[in-house]
C-alpha cells in the first residue's frame, strides 16, 4: 500500500523504464569519487578537498541510486545551502538520467523544512498557508513587542533581539528550552520573555521566519514520534552538501530523519568551514564517526583547480591547525608558480603594487575576470577601489556594496559637505536626523516649507526656526545644537587638521556612538570603516579637496566593461576559483582579524587560518599574498608584523619579495594593529607631508546664512493674524522675520512670518 503521507503535495515521477543511457553515472571519475559514488548503504562521510569535484560526486551518487532501483525519486533526501547549488544538483541529474526532477526532494534546508512544516502545518497549530516573514518584517514585529513591553528600543535595538533568538533557534532551542540561567544572562534579563511573546505573535499571524522552518520541524519530531517514524521510512538515502556548515538546528534534523535507514551521506571539508559567525558549527563535522558508529571516511584529495605549489603552501598553512580529519591535496598538474609574498612600505604601495601586476598581465594576454582581489575586511577595499578608479581599471564589487556606497561612509561624507558647504541641502537633510534627534514629521515639514517659501537653504530655515516657538521644545535644542555644531566644525577646518575635523564631527555628532551602542553583527565592521574613513581624509590638502575625489570615484562608469577584476572579501570567495589571486593584508591585527582573536581565542585563530587556506585555494595558477611594514589608522602610521599566516607556509613553495630597506617584525602572539578598538585616536600626519592647508571657501557664506530676508508682508502691532499651527492671535512685536504673538488659545509665541497670515 502506497505512503499517502510521504506522497503528500505533489505527483511523484517514475523513472524511465526505456534503454539506459549511453554512459553511467560512474563515467569519468576517479578513484576516490568513483569509491564514494558507490558506497551506496550506512554512513558515508567524504571529506571533500577544495577543488575535488565534491558537485560532481554529489550528482554522480544521487544518479547512481536512482538508476540502480535502490530507491525512488521521492526516496531520497538532497540538502544543500543555497538555492543555486540546489538548482545545480537538479539540473545535472535530470541530465544525467534524461527525466524531469519536479517534485523531487532536492533543495535548501529552508526550503525542504518549509515543505514538511506545510504538510504538517495544523499539527503545530498553524495553518499550511502560513506566511514566512522577511528581515523587515521580523524588525517591525520585535519593535511592537518592544513597545508594548515599553523597552526603549535606542537603548535595546530591535536587531539586538532578533540576533540573540537567531542564535537560539540555531541550537534548536524553543523558548521552553532556553535555561533559566541563559535567558537572565541574554539582553538584560528580557530576552527570554520577548522570544517567547515573538514566537506567541508569530502563531496569531499564521506566520514564521526562517529559523522556526527547521525548529518547528525539531518539535514536530520530538512530539510526535508516528510522523517521525513516517519520515524515516520514507527517506532512504541522505545526501548532505557543505556539511561543515550546519549549524546544530540542522544537524539534529538531519540525524533525526537518518535513524531508519542510516544511509546518511555527507559532503563537505572540515579545512574551509568559516561561518561560526553565523552559527555554523565544525565541530558537527568532526564527531561524524562518534554520530553514525561504522560510518565510512573517504578522503577526495585529487584537486582538478590549483598548481602543486599553491596546494603545498595552503596545506602547509592548514596543518597548523588541531581540530581537522586531515587530508593532503595533490596534482598532476604542472609545478607551476611559488605563492608569492611581496612586502609594501604601506597600504597605497601595495595597492599600487597589486594593480600594476594586474595591468601588467592584462597586456600578456589575461583577462581581467580571470583576476580577483581578496580581502580579510571590507574597510580594505577603499584603497583598492581607488586605485583602480585612477587608473581607469574596471572592477566589480561581489558580495557587498563599494565603499563609498556604505550607508555609514555616506552618512559621514553627508557631515563633512555640510560642514565644508553648509548650503548642501541633500547632505543636510541626510543628517538631520541621523542619529535620532527627536524631529518628527511634523519638524520637518515646517523646516521644508520655510525654506521653500523664502528660497533658503535648510541650514538657513533652522536657523530661524531655532529663534521661534515653531518646533516643539526638545526638538528645537536639538536642531539648535547641530546648527552650532557645524558652525563650529566650519571654524576649525582653519585651525586644525581636517582628518582631525572629521573625527571630532563623528564623535561629537553622536553618530559614533550610535554604531558603539548598536548590538547588530555589522555595527563593529561599519565602525572599521569609518576607522578607515578618517584615515583616507589625510591623503589629501582639505576636506573640500577629499569630497571632489569621492564625487569622482561614486562616478566610476560601473558598464564600461564587461572584462572585470573582482573585488570582494574571502568570505564571499568560498566556491569561486579565478586563474590569478591577490590576497592584500595578511598582518597580524588584519588577518587574522584582531577583534576575532579577542572574541574567539583559539577556535576563532583556527578558524581565521581556514579562511586564509580558502583564499589561497581560490587560486588556479598565481597566488600574491601582500602585507605592508606599516598602515595609517585614523590619521597616524602604525608599525605592522607580517601575519603569522606568511611564515606557516612551507619555504620551498613560497617565493618572498620586499622593498629595499625593508626591515618588518616577526608575527607576534598578540599585537598588531589593533583594529577594532576604541575609535577616538589622535589625528597626526606622516612625516614629510605638506602642512595642512584649506583654500578659501565660499567666504561671507556664515553671514549669508545668517541675513534674514525681507518679509513679503507687512505686519504691524495690534493686527489679527492667523498661524496655521497656532490659530488666531494679535501681533504684539515684529523684529525682522519673527514675530511675537499673542495667541487665544496657545498663549504668547515668536513665529516665522512666512507661517502668518492677516486674519
Amino acid at each position: 500500500m502506497v505512503d499517502p503521507f510521504a506522497l503528500a503535495d505533489h505527483p511523484q515521477p517514475e523513472l524511465p523504464t526505456a534503454a539506459p543511457p549511453a554512459f553511467t553515472c560512474l563515467d569519468g571519475l576517479n578513484e576516490a569519487q568513483r569509491e564514494a559514488v558507490e558506497a551506496t548503504d550506512g554512513p558515508v562521510l567524504v571529506l571533500a578537498g577544495a577543488g575535488t569535484g565534491k558537485t560532481r560526486v554529489l550528482t554522480a551518487r544521487l544518479a547512481h541510486i536512482l538508476s540502480t532501483g535502490r530507491a525512488r525519486p521521492w526516496q531520497i533526501l538532497a540538502v544543500t545551502f543555497t538555492n543555486k547549488a540546489a538548482r545545480e544538483m537538479r539540473e545535472r541529474v535530470a541530465s544525467i538520467l534524461n527525466t524531469s526532477v519536479e517534485g523531487w526532494w532536492v533543495g535548501t534546508f529552508h526550503a525542504i523544512g518549509a515543505r514538511m512544516l506545510r504538510q504538517n502545518a495544523e499539527r503545530l497549530g498553524l495553518r499550511r498557508e502560513f506566511t514566512i516573514l522577511d528581515v523587515d518584517d521580523q524588525l517591525r514585529l520585535m519593535k511592537q513587542l518592544l513597545e508594548a513591553a515599553n523597552i526603549d528600543a535606542k537603548r535595546s535595538p530591535a536587531k539586538l533581539f532578533l540576533a540573540l533568538i537567531g542564535r537560539w533557534k540555531d541550537r534548536g532551542l524553543t523558548p521552553a528550552q532556553v535555561t533559566a540561567a541563559e535567558g537572565a544572562a541574554a539582553g538584560d534579563g528580557v530576552a527570554l520573555k520577548l522570544y517567547a511573546a515573538y514566537q506567541e505573535r508569530l502563531k496569531l499571524l499564521n506566520a514564521c521566519d526562517f529559523g522556526d522552518l527547521l525548529l518547528h520541524n525539531l518539535t514536530l519530531f520530538r512530539e510526535d514520534e508516528e510522523c517521525l517514524a513516517k519520515y524515516q521510512r520514507q527517506f532512504r538515502y541522505l545526501l548532505v552538501d557543505e556539511y561543515q556548515d550546519t549549524n546544530v538546528a540542522q544537524y539534529l534534523w538531519l540525524r533525526a530523519l537518518a535513524q531508519q535507514h542510516h544511509n546518511i551521506c555527507c559532503v563537505g571539508d572540515d579545512d574551509q568551514s568559516i561561518y561560526s559567525w553565523r552559527g555554523a558549527e565544525v565541530g558537527n563535522i568532526l564527531r561524524f564517526e562518534r554520530d553514525f558508529p561504522g560510518a565510512k571516511v573517504i578522503r577526495l584529495e585529487l584537486n582538478y583547480r590549483s598548481t602543486p605549489h599553491i596546494l603545498a603552501a595552503a596545506s602547509g598553512l592548514i596543518a597548523h591547525n588541531k581540530s581537522r580529519l586531515g587530508k593532503t591535496l595533490w596534482t598532476p598538474l604542472a609545478e607551476g608558480e611559488r605563492v608569492t609574498v611581496r612586502g609594501a612600505w604601506d597600504g597605497e604601495d601595495e595597492a599600487r603594487s597589486v594593480c600594476e601586476e594586474i595591468e601588467d598581465l592584462r597586456k600578456a594576454g589575461h583577462a581581467l575576470n580571470s583576476m580577483a582581489i581578496l580581502v580579510r575586511a571590507g574597510f580594505q577595499t577603499r584603497e583598492f577601489e581607488e586605485r583602480l578608479v585612477t587608473i581607469g581599471m574596471p572592477y566589480r564589487m561581489v558580495g557587498g556594496v563599494r565603499f563609498y556606497e556604505r550607508q555609514e561612509i555616506r552618512d559621514a561624507i553627508a557631515y563633512f559637505r555640510v560642514v565644508v558647504q553648509p548650503d548642501d541641502d541633500l547632505a543636510f537633510e541626510r543628517i538631520l536626523n541621523v542619529p535620532k534627534r527627536g524631529l518628527g514629521t511634523a519638524s520637518l515639514r515646517s523646516l521644508h516649507m520655510l525654506a521653500r517659501r523664502d528660497g533658503r537653504s535648510l541650514v538657513a530655515a533652522a536657523t530661524a526656526l531655532v529663534a521661534t516657538d515653531e518646533l516643539r521644545p526638545q526638538a528645537r535644542a536639538a536642531v539648535s545644537r547641530l546648527i552650532n555644531d557645524l558652525a563650529r566644525w566650519h571654524g576649525q577646518l582653519d585651525t586644525l587638521a581636517h582628518p582631525e575635523v572629521a573625527r571630532l564631527v563623528l564623535e561629537e555628532s553622536g553618530y559614533v556612538e550610535m554604531w558603539q551602542r548598536d548590538r547588530s553583527p555589522d555595527a563593529a565592521g561599519r565602525l572599521e570603516n569609518l576607522k578607515e574613513l578618517v584615515g583616507a581624509l589625510a591623503e589629501f590638502d582639505s576636506m573640500a579637496g577629499f569630497l571632489e575625489h569621492v564625487s569622482l570615484v561614486m562616478d566610476n562608469d560601473e558598464a564600461a566593461a564587461d572584462d572585470k577584476v573582482t573585488l570582494m572579501t574571502v568570505h564571499a570567495a568560498k566556491g569561486l576559483e579565478f586563474e590569478t589571486v591577490f590576497l592584500p593584508g595578511w598582518e597580524e591585527g588584519i588577518f587574522p582579524n584582531q577583534r576575532a582573536l579577542e572574541e574567539g581565542g583559539g577556535a576563532a585563530l583556527e578558524e581565521e587560518r581556514r579562511l586564509a587556506y580558502v583564499g589561497l585555494t581560490r587560486a588556479r595558477k598565481r597566488a600574491i599574498v601582500s602585507y605592508a611594514a606599516r598602515r595609517l589608522v585614523y590619521g597616524s602610521w602604525q608599525s605592522a608584523n607580517i601575519s603569522r599566516f606568511v611564515t606557516e607556509m612551507p619555504n620551498e613553495n613560497v617565493t618572498h619579495y620586499a622593498p629595499r630597506g625593508l626591515v618588518t617584525g616577526r608575527p607576534a602572539r598578540h599585537g598588531g594593529l589593533g583594529l577594532g578598538q576604541d575609535f577616538g585616536l589622535a589625528a597626526g600626519s606622516r612625516q614629510g607631508a605638506p602642512r595642512w592647508s584649506r583654500p578659501p571657501l565660499l567666504e561671507g557664506k556664515a553671514e549669508r546664512v545668517a541675513a534674514r530676508p525681507r518679509p513679503q508682508q507687512d505686519f504691524t502691532p495690534g493686527q489679527r493674524v492667523f498661524h496655521q499651527k497656532f490659530g488666531y492671535g494679535e501681533v504684539k512685536a515684529v523684529d525682522g522675520e519673527t514675530l511675537t504673538i499673542a495667541f487665544e488659545k496657545a498663549g504668547t509665541k515668536t513665529v516665522i512670518y512666512s507661517f502668518v497670515k492677516a486674519a
